[in-house]
């Protein structure tokens, strides 16, 4: 079968600049021939938090992904060369089959249509070991390829500019609340506690972002699972992905099967000579830790999405990550000034039983 022409009229394709449109569609005609690309299959695949959305398109044997990215506001060589990286040390990413750098046009290749997060059982979690310890699997290979100064460092200006987030827009943004010196006090010193225990920890190659809606499932029987979403990647704390996996925003897990999970990796991971420490309770401590700023970050950049970007969708979790946010500022004395201004942010006055952060 020739391919056909790709056509602009793709009724679940909207865009807001034709000249762009246009662009577009040269580049993907050049395409059609050497992927053998049927116009007709074109659709929207997926949009996340960026300005990035994704397409779907089938060619003759396999179907494709293009990565829309407006050079303006998204940079496409992160993703490639972590892509790269990645693919190095062998995990399952998309492979950039073509990259149209001036408008930022990626043809992938695709690594199926159902994430890890839409095939979980959240009322059976044990059935979901298998899974999870398969992402483990992928994320010690990524830890073990590390090297210093491949990516951008995770540093204390960084972990900085992120809990500020926090205030700024979860907190003067979308609860509309000015700090007093008291409290303004109590968020910076508490910010400090958590910048540096989490810098206490070595460092590695960190995803930034890895979850179940950014790991794709299996399309067969014991096949890998795939890794999506990495543009943001830095090298930092050892402990953040493995938080990121078990302290998800948008699903949680009774503390039983997190500490579970976080062990096996543990165990994993010190016997692939990372460096996680020799002892689990002060690693775990190093995971919450890096957990709380990861949800007060989440916190800040969701009500953003909401505030600046028009995305409200996100708020939703937000009782999720707090529930993550108070039990561990509840557990650690240190951290016991933090949960009280929470509390007073939250209107809440009598103080809640509550494990793990589930909702």
């Amino acid at each position: 079968m020739s391919p056909a022409k790709p056509s602009p009229a793709v009724s679940d394709i909207v865009w807001a600049d034709c000249e762009r449109q246009a662009r577009f569609d040269t580049w993907l005609q050049g395409l059609a021939q050497p992927h053998e690309l049927v116009s007709d299959s074109l659709r929207m695949a997926s949009a996340d938090a960026s300005f990035r959305r994704y397409f779907r398109i089938q060619g003759k044997d396999a179907s494709y992904i293009i990565m829309d990215a407006p050079v303006d506001k998204e940079d496409s060589r992160p993703f490639v060369k972590v892509a790269s990286l990645m693919r190095d040390a062998g995990l399952h990413v998309p492979q950039v089959l073509d990259w149209q750098q001036a408008d930022g046009f990626l043809l992938l290749s695709d690594l199926g249509q159902q994430t890890m997060m839409q095939v979980l059982q959240p009322q059976a979690p044990a059935a979901n070991l298998p899974l999870y310890l398969q992402a483990v699997d992928v994320l010690v290979d990524w830890q073990r390829a590390s090297k210093p100064a491949v990516l951008p460092a995770y540093d204390e200006a960084l972990l900085r500019r992120e809990l500020g987030l926090f205030d700024q827009w979860y907190v003067a943004g979308h609860k509309g609340i000015t700090l007093d010196p008291t409290q303004q006090q109590t968020l910076a010193r508490s910010f400090e506690q958590i910048i540096q225990a989490n810098l206490a920890w070595p460092s590695v190659f960190v995803h930034r972002d890895f979850m179940p809606r950014n790991l794709m499932a299996p399309t067969a029987v014991g096949g890998p699972i795939g890794v999506l979403d990495f543009q943001d990647a830095v090298y930092g704390p050892i402990t953040y992905d493995i938080a990121s996996l078990l302290r998800d925003a948008f699903i949680s897990w009774d503390e039983e099967f997190c500490l579970d999970v976080t062990v096996r990796y543990w165990d994993k991971a010190r016997k692939a000579g990372l460096p996680v420490g020799q002892d689990f309770g002060d690693f775990y401590r190093g995971v919450e830790w890096m957990g709380l700023q990861r949800h007060l970050k989440v916190a800040g950049i969701f009500a953003r999405l909401t505030l600046r970007d028009g995305k409200p969708r996100y708020l939703a979790d937000t009782s999720r990550f707090l529930g993550y946010i108070r039990s561990t500022c509840a557990r650690y004395q240190e951290l016991k000034p933090l949960l009280r201004l929470v509390d007073s942010i939250e209107g809440i006055v009598e103080p809640n039983i509550f494990g793990f952060g589930r909702q």
